[in-house]
Formats: C-alpha cells, structure tokens, sequence
C-alpha cells in the first residue's frame, strides 16, 4: 500500500509516528477538515495534471481552485487532471489519497502559494484517511518540490 511506503519515509526522516490515519475517510478536503479538526483552507490538496507519460503535481490549500490561466502562463500548456484510472498508474498513491511522498520518478511537485498562509499544513499521505501536520518548509523539503507557484486563486 501507498501510505506505508510513505509511513517508511518518513520513518527515515525520524518522523514516523507523524503519520495519522483515520478510522473515516479523509478523502476529500471537507473530509479531512473534519478528521483533523482544522479549517478545510488548511489541507494540502494535491492535484494531479497529465504532463506526457508522467504528471505533475500542485499541492494547494483545500480552499483554492486552479486559474487556468495562471496554469498556462506557469507550466506552457493547459491543465488537465488526470483521468481516475490514470491517477494511480501516474502518481503511486489511490484516489483520496494523492500525497506529494514516494511518488514515481519523472513526477514533478510544486507547491502553491495558496498553502503560504498557514503556519502549518496536512496534505494526505498516501491513503483515503490519512494526512501528517507539516510546515510550509517541511512539505516543501520531504515532497521535494520543484519550486513555490502561483497556479490558484483564493474564495473572494
């Protein structure tokens, strides 16, 4: 499963019993809000975009939603998500629980501005009904991020 092999990484990072799962789904952003307790704007969504035979990955703050044109004006071309069947095979993780952690080589991840907000973040780790707390800084060394972006926009 994905979430152990995200378990193990962090576990080689000496954060091993950072890993929460849930006993419910934490496989939408309302989902995990409610699991962890925390303002929906504080999970780390993770989005996954065709990019060839590989993907990229934008991780956001659960508020905001893709600019399309701010995406074409970043990465050259328009952003489409993965179709459900390729999210898997692309990104190592399930549905609900896409993570930034141990994905395949040739995924590249970014980090959104939307998350900069917030002292601290919870993207998912890997499963339906888990995430780890982490800090801008933190999710930005273990997802090893490629750079900071600005691909969202925020509720007005």
């Amino acid at each position: 499963m994905a979430v152990e092999a995200v378990k193990e990484y962090f576990k080689q990072l000496g954060r091993e019993g950072q890993v929460q799962e849930f006993p419910v789904s934490s496989a939408t952003v309302e989902l995990a809000a409610q699991a962890l307790s925390v303002q929906p704007a504080q999970i780390a969504k993770t989005l996954a975009f065709e990019d060839g035979d590989s993907c990229i990955l934008v991780v956001a703050a659960g508020d905001a939603k893709t600019d399309n044109r701010k995406f074409k004006d970043t990465f050259g071309k328009k952003g489409k998500m993965l179709a459900f069947d390729q999210v898997e095979p692309k990104t190592g993780h399930p549905v609900g629980g896409v993570c930034p952690f141990c994905n395949p080589a040739g995924v590249k991840v970014y980090l959104d501005r939307s998350l900069q907000r917030f002292e601290q973040v919870y993207p998912a780790c890997g499963s339906p009904n888990s995430a780890i707390r982490l800090t801008c800084g933190e999710l930005f060394e273990y997802a090893k991020a490629t750079d900071w972006v600005d691909v969202c926009k925020l509720p007005e």
